[in-house]
Parts: C-alpha cells; structure tokens; sequence
C-alpha cells in the first residue's frame, strides 16, 4: 500500500497517524486547539519528533483543557520545561499559553474556532500537494499574529490546516489521495 512519502514507514505512531487522522476533516473545538499547540511546537522540527511526544504534551498539557492551560503561570512553564518528554523551548512553551488565551478570545468573537476558520475557508476543503503554504495559510497566519500568537507563520499554519483536514495534500501516488469533486 502506497502512503505519502513523508510518512516514515518504520514508526507506527506515524502511519496510524498519517492513515487514520492527517487531511481528516475533525472540527471539534478540543481537537482544534490540540493540534495548533502541537503544530506550534513543530516550528523548526519534523512533525514526526511532535507527534512521538503528543502523549506527553497531552499528560503535561492537562489532557489539552484550554481553560487549564489559560491559567497557567511560571510554576507550570518551570515544570513544563524541566519535563524531558516535551521539546523544552521557553519561547515555544510560553507562546503556547498565550497563543491559548488568544484562541479563547476568538472563540468567544467567532462562536467558535471553526467559525473562525471558515470565515476564511469558506468552508471549503482544499486539495492540493506539494506546497508549504498557500494563500489561505498566509491569511490566516497573519490574522493570527496580529492577535498575538507566536510560531504561527504560514508555513505552521498550512500543516495545521493539513492535520485538521481543511487541506487534503495527499500524495498522488497515497492511497488515501482524494481530487476535488
């Protein structure tokens, strides 16, 4: 069976990954809000490395309870960084926290983060391979900075899209590649 070229066959955390949830439309708020922490601790490293710590980061991040993380202080961004299953970046892991209130407020603006999502989506699934941002990441990524988020350039923010499944980028040769219809 063909799967996209970036999915390391040797690590079955990648392939049940790649097969069952990477380009799988999931809108749900808690998964929403996991997977742009996660996406923004990829920043200058391979996703594979993230998501062979997303135990941790889940352990360690309150199961992804936004309200939890929101109240976060410098007791938990110490022990965050003292834990050796989590990539230890001060600047990630304090970007983090506040990147989580800023997704707080705009659920509270929008209804919900989804909403916010499709006001630029349209609600729309994109297809499309081989690209590392699009138009739509580049709106999206700056909209999102100048709410004040941190490790959300566009090209973090194109994988996202792709993890929660508004970008399908399968490759052509992947089993799971999908054409517009």
């Amino acid at each position: 069976m063909n799967r996209c070229k970036w999915c390391n066959l040797k690590n079955p955390k990648y392939i049940e990954y790649h097969d069952n949830e990477w380009g799988v439309p999931n809108f749900d708020e808690h998964y929403l809000y996991e997977m742009l922490v996660l996406e923004s601790f990829q920043a200058g490293l391979s996703w594979e490395c993230v998501l062979n710590k997303r135990e941790e980061f889940k352990k360690a991040y309150d199961n992804f309870t936004l309200e939890k993380v929101c109240k976060y202080g410098d007791k938990k961004v110490a022990e965050l960084l003292e834990n050796k299953g989590l990539i230890r970046n001060k600047l990630k892991v304090k970007a983090s926290i506040n990147n989580s209130k800023i997704f707080k407020q705009i659920q509270q603006e929008f209804g919900s983060f989804h909403a916010y999502l499709k006001s630029f989506s349209s609600d729309k699934i994109f297809y499309e391979t081989d690209k590392t941002h699009s138009e739509l990441s580049d709106k999206i990524s700056k909209d999102l900075q100048k709410r004040g988020m941190k490790f959300v350039g566009t090209t973090i923010i194109y994988s996202y899209l792709q993890a929660i499944g508004i970008i399908n980028s399968h490759d052509k040769n992947c089993f799971l590649y999908k054409k517009e219809k």
